[in-house]
């Protein structure tokens, strides 16, 4: 470890002094890299050192246990136990500082969320699920941009694609991808039976140009007039906008805005994102298989999450956490159970080095 250690001071130097090179002040695209560089290791680089600094007095009382001078003996021996203890605690840290980074984690993500299993149920569900990463979102200071919404006849959700734009979005809410159960007893049932219904969430890293470049003749765009709520100019003008990807055969659809060209500029990001994911999968074929499963038709075998009303508790069954504070949680207190899932993945990552 140690050596891994120094070669992380030594390149957190070189970055530093790259910064100060008046020709990378110049370039703003290079000076914007090494700033995020520079930004990524400042932390890793503080423990290090200080970690450095203890590795090297352990050797120091190590010589003076193996020497002569006894009264130097006697004071080293009462600090070295406390000494090791410490070493032992920052190598715990900094093996989890120094599993590699998904580099997806700090983008921005687009969050789809679609009924599955239950009917009108599972819409009025989607919506639930809706208002909670949004007030998620609001309590993270992220911003927010509706890329897509359909509605369903009671008030519900059949789809929703949202974009959310703030520091670390994708890496906070990437857990989140699956399918999630409800169980209630909905307000049309009269015999008071409990319902499940169902819901998928899919949270992919927003690609841009650089990850993903789609070619004009790649694509066919077809205009139609919007349908359902949406402001004067609904079944009026076509502004509708529907992106079909041809070598791919990917649709995207978005009729939220009122203008076609603001309309197609979203459908766009959307189409470039899950190109994004597509090309992720076939570089990470694990991943692929995670995805298959998570991100379905809503059906009830695939669930990773249940929210249960008449008990109040949300489970998250891939870590067995259970918290009874389901409407917290529905209110966009997602922060334990993200934290918890986090926690796990970083423990996972250790296992695997």
């Amino acid at each position: 470890m140690i050596n891994k250690l120094n070669s992380i001071v030594q390149k957190y130097d070189e970055v530093t002094k790259e910064l100060s090179n008046p020709n990378v002040v110049s370039n703003i695209e290079r000076f914007k890299e090494l700033s995020k560089e520079h930004s990524d290791l400042t932390e890793l680089h503080s423990n290090a050192k200080s970690y450095i600094q203890k590795h090297n007095q352990l050797i120091e009382y190590d010589e003076i246990l193996n020497g002569d001078d006894l009264e130097l003996k006697e004071l080293v021996q009462d600090e070295i136990d406390g000494l090791k203890k410490e070493i032992s605690e920052m190598e715990e840290m900094l093996k989890i500082m120094l599993i590699p980074k998904n580099p997806d984690d700090d983008k921005n993500t687009i969050l789809e969320i679609r009924s599955g299993t239950g009917g009108e149920e599972a819409a009025l569900f989607a919506g639930d699920l809706y208002r909670m990463y949004m007030r998620y979102a609001e309590r993270q200071n992220w911003t927010i941009e509706i890329l897509n919404l359909s509605d369903s006849e009671t008030g519900g959700l059949k789809e929703a694609v949202v974009g959310i734009t703030g520091k670390g979005a994708y890496g906070e809410l990437k857990f989140e991808s699956g399918v999630h159960r409800v169980q209630r007893v909905p307000a049309t049932e009269s015999s008071g039976r409990l319902h499940t219904s169902a819901a998928t969430v899919a949270v992919l890293p927003e690609a841009v140009d650089v990850d993903i470049q789609i070619n004009d003749t790649d694509i066919r765009i077809d205009t139609y007039r919007a349908s359902g709520a949406g402001g004067q100019h609904v079944n009026k003008t076509e502004s509708a906008i529907r992106i079909t990807h041809i070598p791919s055969g990917l649709v995207v659809t978005c009729q939220d805005e009122s203008s076609q060209h603001k309309n197609k500029d979203k459908a766009l990001k959307v189409l470039r994102t899950r190109l994004y994911e597509v090309k992720q999968q076939e570089i990470n074929s694990k991943r692929a298989s995670e995805r298959k499963s998570m991100v379905s038709t809503g059906d009830r075998s695939a669930k990773i999450r249940t929210y249960n009303f008449p008990q109040g508790r949300v489970t998250d069954h891939r870590i067995n956490l259970t918290l009874y504070k389901l409407d917290e949680i529905l209110d966009g207190d997602l922060t334990e159970t993200i934290e918890a899932l986090k926690m796990e993945e970083r423990k996972s990552q250790l296992a695997e080095v």
